[in-house]
This record gives C-alpha cells, structure tokens and sequence, in this order.
C-alpha cells in the first residue's frame, strides 16, 4: 500500500462526510436556535447575516476519528487533543455568546489562557510520544525551551489569528486551504504519517464545509471551528518544524491580527485609526469592496504566500 493511500482516503471520507452531514447539521442549528448575531459596529450588510446558523465547525471534528483510524500513536493523540480542546474553548464561547446574547461569549483572556493550556497539553504529550524529535527549521541547534516557547506562541498566535479572519462568507475556510495543502507536503516529504493524516482529514472537512460556508454562506462555522481550524494549523507547524515560516504560510491571518495590533496602538496612543475598521478585510468592505471580491483576493494571497513558503522550505531541505 502506498504511504499516500491513508491520506487519500482520511482526505475523501471527512470530505464525503462533511458534505453528507451539512445539511442535518444547518436544520439542526436552526432547530436549537444556534444561530449568529452580526456586531453592532459591523459593516450594515452585515446585518443580513443574522439568523445564519453557527457552530458549523463542529463538522471539523470529524476530521478526528478518521485520522485516528491511520494514525493512532501518541503524537496523534497530541494532535487530536489539540484540535478538540480548541473546538471545546470556541464551543463554550458560541454557546455563551448565543444564550447570553450580543455575542457576549467569553472574554479575550479567559480565551486566551484556556487556549494556552491546551497548548501546554499538546506540547507535553508530544515530547512524551516514542521516537518523537523536536523540530525548527532554520535553527536545528537551539535550546528545547526555545522550541517550546517559540511552539506555545504558535499555538496562541495561530489559533486567534484563524479566528479574527473569520468574518465573510467563506473567508476562513478558503484561506486555510493553501496552508494545510503546504503543511501537508511538508509532512509528506518528512515521512511524518501522523501530521499528514492529519493535515488530509481536516482539508477534507473543510472542503466539505466550505460547500455551505461559501456566499451566500448557509451556515458559519463560529469560534468552535475557527480555533479547531487554527491548532489543526499550528499544530501541523509545530510536528513539521515549520515554526518560523509560519507567518509566510498564514501571511493572511498573519496581517488580519496585525491589522488588530495596529488598530488598538494608534487608537490608544494618538486617537486616531489607522483602518477604516479591523480587522483587514472589513477594511476593505468599507472602501466598497464587495464581501465576493475581497474574500477572493484573500484566497489569492493565501495561495501566493503559501508557495512561497513551500519553496522555502523545499530549498532549505535540498
């Protein structure tokens, strides 16, 4: 059998599932009433967008099970606690937010330290898997606490970086693909059969979602599979050893966070905005953009960087 089969076939059954299973999942979001409530400071059209279902990324999970059928060591393990922990902070966050209302769900630190706990636990379990060695292209000769600080930030930075892009219809879900497909090349030529199950499954599934997220979306995938998508992103970083070139790989969700930093800073320090708002993409709605192009020259960039940073790493392991 071929060392690509496993993968091939995580790839086709989460996307057959997710695509399978979409349906049910909207009619019963709409049945418990788990739907989405535009901002108050979002752009007006978003307002059309209230009533969509959400929690959508729940289909990601799928993604778990079936790599686990090909890969079920403990760096797989790792790696699916990873994924699930950041569904469950993002579940807890969307389903507090819909019964509190106004998308009051959990504050940005209680987010951000569960976040790093299910970051501790991943980096633990992965030093603790049999035949498991520490990565960081460009830098094989550092210190282990550097490799795990420098994989905690990834986990924390990625995850809401995922996060804050998702905020037009088939935004996220588009975006990510160039990354996992990068990741999953990456750890193909590493021979790393755990990551590559991995990194297959969830491109299954997102596809598969992104046949009901595309504009007009039918449903969102809120919090719950923007953080799973963002550690399914860090985590195949991390088992790869591409740390540092992360931020080329995302350089999409690299500038929506960036946007945010700049954003708060000026506002805070002079007053004044820097975009018209944050982060990047509602930027450019607001010069006139409409939602379709501005999500399709996202994906643009995502696939443009993500070759840039494929050719990297390719020229680094030659």
């Amino acid at each position: 059998m071929s060392a690509l089969t496993g993968p091939l076939l995580a790839f086709a059954a989460t996307l057959a599932l997710a695509v399978a299973l979409g349906p049910q999942l909207i009619a019963t979001l709409r049945r418990i009433s788990f739907r989405q409530q535009a901002y108050e400071d979002a752009p007006k059209t978003h307002q059309k967008k209230t009533g969509t279902p959400t929690m959508g990324g729940l289909l990601f999970l799928l993604a778990l099970p079936v790599a686990l059928a090909f890969a079920h060591d403990r760096e797989s393990l790792a790696f699916a606690a990873l994924i699930a922990g950041s569904a469950l902070i993002g579940f807890i966050d969307d389903y507090a937010a819909i019964r509190l209302g106004r998308n009051r769900g959990l504050n940005a630190r209680t987010k951000f330290l569960a976040t790093a706990l299910v970051g501790v636990l991943f980096l633990w379990l992965l030093v603790g898997s049999e035949g498991f060695v520490p990565k960081l292209a460009f830098a094989g000769g550092a210190p282990l606490w550097i490799w795990y600080a420098l994989s905690l930030a990834v986990v924390l930075a990625t995850t809401h970086a995922v996060n804050l892009t998702d905020g037009l219809d088939g935004l996220a879900s588009g975006t990510i693909v160039p990354p996992l497909l990068v990741l999953g090349v990456a750890a193909c030529v590493q021979h790393d059969g755990p990551a590559l199950a991995f990194e297959a499954a969830m491109l299954g599934a997102v596809l598969g979602f992104f046949v009901y997220n595309r504009h007009p979306a039918k449903m969102f995938m809120g919090d719950t599979g923007s953080l799973a998508l963002g550690a399914a992103l860090a985590g195949g970083a991390i088992l790869s050893g591409m740390q540092l070139l992360l931020p080329l790989i995302g350089a999409v969700f690299a500038a929506e966070t960036l946007s945010v930093i700049i954003q708060v800073t000026s506002f805070k320090t002079t007053g004044k905005r820097v975009f018209r708002m944050s982060p990047l993409h509602h930027h450019f709605e607001l010069l006139g953009w409409p939602e379709t192009k501005v999500t399709a020259r996202f994906w643009l960039a995502s696939a443009i960087a993500s070759a840039l940073g494929l050719g990297v790493f390719l020229m680094v392991r030659a």
